[in-house]
């Protein structure tokens, strides 16, 4: 009998845990989700998009960075770095 009363009460000290862990988780959200294709494909599609904007202006600010810097060492004249960083920047230059 005392047996069977601490069995009980681990097992709903686990069962307390495990419906902690599952709605800090959102595991209800995320299987209503995949049940239903059309929003997951839209959210899929938003955040496809998204991410891609993020990476474009991401790459072009740091080319950008990059190129001010090229442009700064090619300023200060140094004899061989400065040669080959004009040629690149020009070579930049020229296709936009």
């Amino acid at each position: 009998m005392f047996r069977k009363n601490k069995m009980e009460k681990l097992l709903l000290k686990n069962l307390e845990q495990l419906n902690f862990a599952l709605s800090r988780n959102r595991v209800l959200e995320l299987t209503e989700l995949l049940g239903n294709k059309k929003q997951l494909l839209f959210r899929n599609l938003l955040s496809g998009m998204a991410k891609g904007i993020g990476i474009g202006i991401g790459f072009t600010i740091l080319t950008a960075i990059l190129l001010i810097m090229l442009q700064k060492i090619v300023t200060l004249n140094i004899p061989v770095i400065g040669d080959y960083i004009a040629d690149i920047v020009e070579i930049v230059e020229s296709k936009q």
